[in-house]
């Protein structure tokens, strides 16, 4: 390597002033704000990232560090995380607004509270079918359970209002649970299964791009197996104790006022 001076015609090779030595140093150099670094990259080998990272932090834990040296997880697993958390904090939100809205259109908070059970329901089909189908828990599935939940609360609404509508009529509490049921079955069925067999082809992977959205129709479909079976027992037998339990309240009441 030739060394050129403004005042020397002739170039000094480096060899000629220095001792070079060949050492083991990293070929790059990597600085992450302004800090120096060292990369080390996990590569799944499937779409979970779950695993892996609950793995690399058990490593990163039982490592011992020496003074000024830290360890920063970053990468897809933070980006997932957030998600989680704002899919999280959107869902809890959904169920609040669909909540009070059904109080405002009730005038009750015992009706909306019997509407909403439907909603564990189908988030027992959600965690059956995504272990059943080796189906990972990812964006996609997440914005399914958010969708699934306007699904399995507009099937509640119809058992619960026709109940009520019932009652106006003259009908008894345990008459109008079990001819509501009857009557709203054929509907629900009806509607359920025409998005089932909608998202079958998506959650099949049968049509070109549909790898993505899998997980989505998924969840909807295990979602709305489940709450259609449980929802048409829960919802009604909820409804008759909650409404049998204030009648003799009542009754009781006016007993003692008499």
């Amino acid at each position: 390597m030739p060394l050129h001076a403004p005042s020397l015609k002739l170039p000094t090779y480096l060899n000629q002033v220095a001792d070079i030595t060949p050492i083991l140093t990293p070929t790059e150099v990597d600085h992450y704000k302004l800090q120096r670094t060292i990369d080390v990259y996990v590569a799944p080998s499937g779409e979970d990232l779950g695993k892996p990272a609950s793995e690399v932090r058990k490593i990163v834990a039982g490592t011992k560090l020496p003074p000024n040296i830290r360890i920063d997880v970053r990468g897809l697993v933070n980006t997932m995380n957030a998600s989680f958390r704002s899919f999280g904090l959107g869902l809890t939100l959904s169920i609040l607004l669909v909540f009070l809205v059904l109080v405002e259109q009730f005038s009750s908070f015992i009706d909306p509270f019997l509407i909403v059970l439907a909603i564990p329901t189908g988030l027992v089909g959600v965690m059956l079918t995504l272990a059943f189908t080796d189906t990972t828990l990812n964006i996609q599935s997440l914005m399914g359970i958010v969708m699934l939940t306007g699904m399995v609360v507009s099937n509640s609404i119809l058992i619960v209002d026709f109940t009520n509508r019932l009652r106006q009529e003259g009908y008894g509490i345990r008459e109008a649970v079990a001819h509501s049921c009857r009557i709203r079955l054929r509907p629900i069925l009806m509607t359920s299964l025409a998005t089932i067999v909608g998202l079958l082809p998506m959650a099949l992977k049968l049509e070109a791009g549909s790898e993505s959205y899998a997980p989505l129709a998924r969840v909807i479909i295990g979602g709305l197996i489940a709450s259609v079976v449980l929802t048409i027992f829960v919802v009604p037998a909820a409804y008759l104790i909650i409404y049998q339990r204030a009648g003799s309240q009542a009754s009781l009441a006016t007993e003692e006022a008499q």
